[in-house]
């Protein structure tokens, strides 16, 4: 009977290993794969951002996510008070979360914790709770590349600057693969993958860290000093066309946006436009000179010190007196500009500005880029052509006034504007000759002298050429009598133009408000930076201009 008995139950043990085994193999292993095994995503992450020297301006770094299936957390009431005292994700946040959320399978709990923040959950073992692998964007620069590099948000798709106009390179194509869990929801086992991840591509821009560090140093510092509301520098390369560096105040960390205003966000040196006031008259002179209306040596009476032109009043600091085309420039002849420009044909000083860029996006890939503003009418009054000649309606970037200054450096050829870096010059348009391009640089020297608006432009040991401008601001009730934007645009070397930089200063409190005196020293402060680091050589001794420049620009 008890072998009998023995006999029954090896052939029952063996009969139902047969069912398992063979007849219902096929649903079992279905079921267990349920239970078990899961397809998960691969993280892809962003391409790496750098600079022209492949210095990191925007990297991404692996974090940990926690997730949560809510039917299986509330499954498990018994085991929250393992997070009581938890200090990245305690019983009462896991409450609100997983009950507001009961009829759902994924929910997050917490985003982008450092892994040892997230071991510090996942080893109380609370059934429900998982954990997934992303990427968070760092930003090594801080503010000093904010407003060019932008930023992503919590899902790692670009908001602002570049992030933004090349998310579609930048952004990664995550994959897929098939891993088996136990029930405490660890991965025990790869299986296999299903789809690869494939990252993001890299850029290289076209700026020198090393130089927008400089840039940025020496605004902030011009900013706090005259309690400015804002500022922008751009730095171009005339040549290549690439942007150096691009920096603006009010400025924000990329890094931590909490508290951030939303005015700190915009890219000024693209987005916010303003009057150029003075620094438009090389282009003036260079229509003029192009016209054949004058030549290098030709002279304008500019006496008795102001001009009137329909019901306005246009002036001069002093008269000046029967000067060349040269002193026109060295003084900011407002009188000297206005007769030049109303001796041209109709029409004929918009359309050679319109030829410098002024009135149209520069075409770089970057979101918000403002267009500025030339007006475009049948008929332009005189009063509006003399206005014109000196600056005033008309409106344009930072970036578009460094652009048409690259046209003067770069031999009267304007070439297209870059953010990444570029291998080989592209090829250009000819603006004006070359001729006269040479001998608008030679002009522009002069305004640096003892006798121009820019003394405090100087750079020891080396020969630059620009503009200052001091414009009112435009406001509701018109022009404002007491608020300024401060400009300097300028050149060097002059002997073989290569770098262009635009100051602005908005809206100075200090004492002082004039471009000379408050935009013309940034702009010497970062060309003698620019030009030492790229290693160009002086064309004289620094110690010939050794000493101290005081506030009227006396060495």
């Amino acid at each position: 009977m008890v072998l009998g008995a023995l006999g029954v139950c090896a052939l029952v043990l063996g009969w139902r290993a047969l069912d398992l085994q063979v007849l219902q193999h096929d649903f079992l292993a279905r079921q267990g794969d349920l239970r078990n095994l899961r397809t998960e995503p691969l993280a892809a992450h962003r391409g790496v951002i750098t600079d022209r020297a492949n210095r990191p301006l925007a990297v991404s770094t692996p974090v940990t996510t926690l997730w949560a299936n809510p039917r299986e957390v509330l499954a498990a009431r018994e085991q929250w008070v393992k997070l009581s005292n938890n200090p990245v994700l305690n019983s009462r946040t896991l409450s609100q979360r997983v009950e507001a959320n009961a009829g759902r399978e994924f929910i997050y709990l917490a985003r982008h914790l450092a892994p040892e923040q997230a071991q510090q959950v996942l080893d109380l073992r609370v059934p429900g709770i998982y954990a997934l692998t992303e990427y968070r964007r760092y930003y090594p620069a801080g503010e000093v590349t904010s407003h060019l590099v932008g930023f992503t948000n919590i899902d790692d798709v670009g908001q602002e600057g570049i992030e933004l106009s090349m998310d579609n390179r930048l952004r990664g194509t995550p994959g897929r693969k098939k891993v088996v869990r136990d029930l405490h929801g660890r991965v025990i086992q790869d299986i296999a993958v299903l789809e690869e991840a494939h990252p993001g591509s890299n850029v290289t821009l076209s700026i020198d860290l090393r130089l927008q560090y400089l840039a940025y140093r020496e605004l902030l510092a011009a900013v706090t000093r005259n309690r400015a509301a804002g500022g922008s520098a751009v730095v171009l390369d005339a040549r290549t066309g690439e942007v150096l560096a691009m920096v603006n105040q009010p400025a924000y960390n990329p890094n931590n946006r909490s508290g951030v205003q939303t005015a700190a966000l915009r890219n000024r040196a693209i987005t916010d436009v303003f009057e150029p006031g003075s620094t438009i008259k090389p282009l003036t002179v260079a229509a003029a000179l192009e016209s054949g209306l004058v030549s290098v040596n030709s002279t304008v009476d500019t006496r008795p010190g102001t001009i009137r032109v329909a019901n306005k009043t246009i002036r001069d600091h002093r008269n000046y007196g029967v000067i060349d085309i040269t002193t026109v420039l060295t003084k900011s002849s407002n009188v000297g500009t206005t007769k030049l420009a109303l001796a041209m044909e109709d029409h004929a000083l918009p359309a050679f500005m319109e030829h410098f860029g002024l009135g149209t996006a520069t075409g770089i890939p970057f979101p918000g880029e403002s267009d500025g503003m030339l007006p475009i009418r049948s008929r332009w009054r005189d009063i509006e052509t003399a206005a014109l000649s000196y600056g005033y309606g008309v409106s344009v970037t930072a970036l578009q006034l460094a652009r048409a200054y690259a046209v003067i450096a770069n031999g009267g050829i304007k070439v297209p504007l870059s953010l990444e870096k570029v291998d080989q010059p592209p090829q250009g348009e000819r603006i004006i000759s070359a001729e006269h391009a040479s001998a608008l640089v030679s002009m522009l020297e002069t305004v640096i002298s003892a006798e121009g608006t820019a003394r405090r432009a100087k750079v020891p040991g080396y020969r630059v050429a620009g503009k200052t401008g001091t414009v009112h601001k435009l406001t509701a009730a018109g022009y404002a009598d007491d608020r300024y934007v401060a400009l300097f645009a300028g050149i060097a070397p002059a002997e073989d133009p290569r770098i262009v930089t635009v100051v602005v200063v908005d809206d100075p409190q200090g004492q002082d408000y004039y471009g000379g005196l408050v935009a013309a020293p940034v702009f010497g402060s970062i060309m003698a930076g620019v030009l030492r680091t790229l290693n160009i050589e002086p064309e004289q001794p620094v110690g010939t201009y050794a000493g101290v420049i005081d506030r009227e620009g006396r060495l």
